[in-house]
């Protein structure tokens, strides 16, 4: 649901983002981490603690035994040469492609805060396919809105991380253009792309061992949506990323304000009534989505457009030291 003519603010990149600032993105690409080296707490721990993906371990360093070392790693034979306990240390080596699902849909273009969730959506596609090159992974995409979809194939450059922010920064382009009184907002209902779409390219995408991150509101997410993300799980990761706004969330009934939704407008009343109701249907439908996702294994990471989405995943995945950043 949109609200007309309620930009966050009159700043052009709160409505449109742009490649400069995409690529400026990368320098913030830190301090956060999409692989298991959480603590226990962390929302991806119990994912990755009962099936590890990827190319074996290596070797590091043999030193000592510290307190809350797995007793499974000690070498026995340096301990008994060594006169002291020590442990063998190993690092995963791992190569995980990262396929990165952006939402750019009519949906998606409202904010009342900072910025619309379009913009917002591809600021943390750019920080997590940054995040994924800086760590040596493929990063690949699904950009899509009302009218297309692209894809691009998984690879190791930053050649590829720009066509894919070259996708997202054109695609919500296209929303600040779809808005435009002299554009025809009428589309053909054959000619939609839908969410389910976007999910079904991904899963032909991510045949094994893939981190899939959806980024999306999540509008037109039914059983089906269900059924494709449960087959991409099956050999996959997966993390979803909700974006919402705060007015979306908690909607105050004021005389004049209207409502636009699926092509159609809709005077809203007010009264406290209409908020607590709005309010408590916002929270049944994250409930929903979250408990899915959840019976999955893949974590929803609700983001706010009220604070840069960069500050939002350093305080879900942690704060992480240099020596144990990953991507």
């Amino acid at each position: 649901m949109d609200l007309k003519n309620s930009p966050p603010s009159d700043d052009a990149s709160s409505l449109q983002t742009t490649l400069a600032r995409l690529m400026q993105i990368k320098a913030k690409a830190r301090g956060f981490s999409f692989l298991p080296r959480q603590p226990v707490h962390s929302l991806l721990a119990g994912r990755h603690a009962s099936r590890l993906r990827g190319r074996g371990l290596a070797f590091e360093e043999l030193r000592q035994y510290a307190q809350g070392d797995d007793v499974r790693t000690i070498d026995w034979k340096a301990t008994a040469r060594l006169r002291s306990p020590h442990v063998r240390v190993y690092n995963e080596e791992r190569e995980r492609p990262v396929l990165i699902i952006v939402d750019q849909r009519q949906s998606m273009f409202f904010g009342s805060r900072r910025a619309m969730k379009s913009v917002v959506a591809a600021e943390l596609a750019a920080l997590t396919a940054w995040r994924t090159l800086l760590a040596g992974d493929r990063v690949g995409g699904i950009v899509f809105n009302n009218h297309e979809l692209v894809e691009l194939r998984p690879h190791r450059s930053q050649n590829q991380v720009l066509r894919f922010l070259h996708e997202v920064v054109r695609m919500n382009q296209i929303l600040v253009e779809d808005t435009k009184p002299e554009t025809k907002p009428d589309v053909v209902a054959d000619s939609k792309v839908t969410l389910n779409q976007a999910v079904e390219a991904a899963l032909r995408r991510a045949t094994h061992d893939h981190l899939v991150v959806l980024i999306s509101d999540l509008d037109g997410a039914d059983e089906e949506t269900r059924r494709l993300a449960t087959l991409i799980a099956a050999h996959n990761d997966m993390l979803v990323a909700g974006i919402y706004d705060p007015l979306g969330a908690s909607l105050q009934g004021h005389a004049g304000m209207i409502a636009h939704d699926r092509g159609a407008n809709y005077n809203i009343p007010e009264g406290k009534q209409f908020a607590d109701s709005f309010q408590k249907e916002f929270v049944a439908v994250l409930d929903h989505w979250q408990s899915v996702f959840r019976a999955l294994k893949a974590p929803v990471i609700p983001i706010s457009t009220a604070t840069p989405p960069v500050d939002q995943l350093r305080t879900f995945f942690g704060s992480l030291t240099a020596s144990t950043s990953g991507a």
